[in-house]
């Protein structure tokens, strides 16, 4: 693989100016297309096959009205009066016949009529129902609904905006984001000792990802893609393409100042060596994303797949435009040797990350032990993990979401925000027999101990489908919830005795259902991933018992972030810090999500901190000396990479988006315990107590793996009369080329 690189390389620095315009070309038309060509975003989180969407799929076929969007206003009466004053409620039959009219609208309740009056009479609701479905209900609708209560708000009652239509959409790109990339350009400027330097792997990084997210844009024109889909794109994309770039850029930087090459060969070679370690660490990231398709959940695969595609356009913009432009610069990029003082004479570069791995290394034993306690320690919250969907009550404290929550909890009770649909389909039950199966069953519902009232059945106009709204005494997010769904469902069989169908669907139960999907398929996802980076690193380092070592290393960091990502979103600790309007069951997909993408990252800190280390043992045949080595000429480059993801991924904690918050939280935390803990301080420590053992390969796994050099071992040996030390600028002998680098 390196020597392919290095021919590829050279190519692309004696034809920049063709590579780079086609870049830009590339940026200009799928951004167009992006931009102009886009399709709708959803909202929703659903899983074709499970029962609350089999209950949605026959709403929308045989009672539609059933399965429209609704818009709940909440309504509150000022201080001291009613919403059943004559005065109050005028207003709100005048507002609501106006809710009426707006476009899409096919029937609004009255509250006083269908007993949505809270009973201190200081709260009311109304239910808006749209013909489309809650993710197609326009912005447009929702905004004329809200313009249409304003004689509410002038009469001075509050009212805030509910239900299944008022799902907000994921965004990124705000200023705590900017923070992050501002912290990303201050950690590059201090690894790389330049201010130029710095800013080609962010310049690079924007340009993979705008690619990547614009061409994510376009494709939701064709495909269902959640807000979440680009947001995760945009999150991975940049991370992964900054610290690409970084490491190609600190090699190149390294051998201009150690060996002092010619700029020309000093990015082939860096590109060979560097490069071939991002293209395996890449190849890990897109293939883990693209694993997310083994769940069979649409959403995630979706999601997955986005990832994987940016990640992609990363790696090739790390071995193409970024050689290119390393080009442009030629001399420019080689390091200025500062004046030593006496004092710093004799102190190498690297020479702290000597200092540590010597450290590290003088009690191997003790320091595993201490890092698996701890990390053990960390991941123990997993226990009692529950998997759900952010209800209202995590929507930001000032959102209308988060206050109609609020309202409706005060004035009916917290299970109304948990309100269950329970559809039966008595198509097949004799005719004389229905009215009864329905009396019953619904009295059988109302009987339960987590029940607080139970609707009057609703029937289609054929008189097939009957719907009824089951109230829980608990909240949405309460496992009481979770556990009363599991028994409104067990009366399935009874209806079936009879020759009906009974389902039970809504948010509450989507949710539920989506988290037990994605918590049956975790395990298998898991032993993919596992497998996975066994053959992968099988196959890099030629060894069994390194990849070992990379994948019990991975799993720690896995239960270590999701731990944490228990005891801060599900136990609600640090709400106030991280600004985390509510506690609740971790996200659903996050496991499987954090997963994939930590996987791929795991891995790229691996493959570069046991790539450097292997090369020196090639050289040396001394294992002690190479991890010194190793850990002392990758240390500084893979600190500044972590730094850089944990600033790029903190920045999403502070989003609105409680999903976005938990999976920012997640991979920052998970980034951070990885690369600083387990492959910075286990892994050498690990090593020294396998010794030469961990290079070994039994001789028939050896012949059947291939052998890909990522370490450059097969690349020309350097002429010294060619690259003397402090070389000035080659002269491209492509005619397409410029004439020196110097001249642009």
């Amino acid at each position: 693989m390196a020597s392919r690189l290095y021919a590829w390389a050279r190519w692309m620095v004696r034809r920049r100016r063709w590579v780079i315009a086609t870049w830009i070309l590339l940026l200009a038309v799928i951004g167009g297309l992006g931009a102009t060509l886009h399709g709708k975003t959803s909202t929703e989180f659903t899983v074709p096959g499970v029962e609350a969407q089999q209950a949605q799929d026959l709403l929308k076929e045989k009672f539609p009205p059933a399965a429209g969007g609704v818009v709940r206003i909440v309504v509150a009466a000022p201080k001291g009066e009613a919403v059943t004053d004559p005065a109050q409620r005028h207003v709100l039959g005048s507002a609501l016949r106006k809710a009426a009219s707006v476009p899409g609208v096919v029937a609004v309740s009255q509250p006083a009529a269908v007993g949505a009056v809270s009973a201190d009479r200081t709260i009311a609701y109304s239910d808006v129902r749209f013909m489309q479905e809650a993710a197609e209900v326009p912005q447009s609708a929702k905004d004329e609904l809200s313009t249409v209560m304003q004689p509410l708000r002038d009469a001075g009652m509050q009212v805030e905006l509910g239900g299944s239509a008022m799902l907000p959409q994921a965004e990124a790109g705000g200023p705590a984001e900017l923070v992050g990339v501002a912290i990303a350009f201050t950690i590059l400027a201090v690894a790389l000792g330049s201010l130029v330097a710095a800013g080609l792997p962010l310049v690079t990084a924007l340009l993979g990802v705008a690619v990547g997210v614009l061409g994510t844009m376009f494709v939701s024109r064709f495909v269902t893609m959640t807000g979440t889909a680009t947001t995760l794109a945009l999150m991975i994309g940049l991370a992964v393409g900054i610290d690409y770039a970084l490491f190609v850029i600190s090699r190149h930087r390294e051998q201009l100042d150690d060996v002092g090459i010619s700029w020309e060969e000093s990015i082939a070679r860096a590109t060979a060596t560097a490069g071939s370690a991002v293209v395996f660490a890449g190849a890990t990231v897109v293939i883990a994303l693209a694993a997310l398709a083994i769940t069979g959940i649409p959403f995630l695969t979706i999601m997955g797949l986005a990832g994987a595609v940016t990640v992609l356009i990363a790696v090739l913009v790390a071995i193409s435009l970024l050689p290119a432009v390393l080009g442009v610069f030629g001399e420019r990029m080689r390091p200025r040797r500062p004046k030593r003082t006496s004092k710093h004479k004799d102190r190498a570069p690297g020479s702290w990350g000597l200092a540590w791995a010597r450290t590290v290394t003088r009690a191997p034993a003790v320091v595993l032990l201490a890092g698996v306690v701890g990390l053990l320690a960390l991941a123990l919250p997993v226990r009692d993990m529950r998997l759900g969907l952010p209800s209202y009550a995590s929507q930001p404290e000032a959102s209308t979401q988060h206050q109609s929550y609020d309202l409706l909890t005060e004035g009916f009770g917290p299970g109304f925000n948990a309100t269950l649909t329970t559809v039966v389909d008595t198509d097949r039950i004799p005719q004389n027999q229905r009215q009864a199966t329905v009396t019953q069953l619904r009295g059988e519902l109302a009987a339960d101990k987590n029940v607080a009232t139970v609707s009057p059945p609703v029937s289609s106009p054929s008189g097939g489908i009957v719907v009824m709204s089951v109230v829980p005494k608990s909240s949405p997010d309460a496992q009481a919830t979770t556990d009363l769904v599991h028994r409104l469902r067990e009366q399935a069989p009874k209806i079936a005795h009879v020759g009906g169908s009974l389902y039970v669907t809504g948010q509450t139960a989507m949710a539920i259902d989506v988290a037990g999907k994605l918590g049956d398929a975790l395990p298998l996802f898991i032993a993919v991933i596992v497998l996975l980076a066994l053959i992968l690193l099988a196959i890099a380092f030629q060894s069994v018992l390194v990849p070992l070592k990379a994948a019990l290393g991975f799993l720690l960091s896995v239960g270590a972030s999701l731990g944490a990502a228990v005891w801060v979103f599900q136990q609600g600790h640090l709400n106030g810090v991280l600004d985390v309007a509510a506690a609740g069951p971790v996200t659903s997909f996050l496991p499987v999500l954090l997963t994939g993408v930590l996987f791929g990252l795991a891995m790229d800190y691996e493959v570069f901190l046991v790539s450097r280390m292997r090369e020196h043992y090639e050289h040396s045949k001394d294992p002690t000396e190479a991890i010194a080595q190793g850990v002392s000429r990758s240390a500084r480059v893979v600190v500044a990479a972590a730094l850089i993801m944990v600033a790029v991924f903190g920045g999403f904690i502070f989003n609105e988006d409680p999903i976005i918050k938990s999976i920012g939280f997640a991979l920052a935390f998970g980034v951070f315990v990885d690369a600083f803990i387990v492959r910075m301080t286990l892994v050498p420590a690990a090593m020294v107590l396998l010794g030469r053992r961990a290079w070994s390969m039994p001789r028939w796994l050896g012949r059947l793996l291939p052998d890909v050099d990522i370490e450059g071992a097969r690349l020309p040996a350097l002429n010294p009369a060619e690259h003397k030390p402090g070389q000035g600028v080659d002269t491209p002998k492509d005619p397409a080329g410029d004439r020196t680098a110097a001249r642009i």
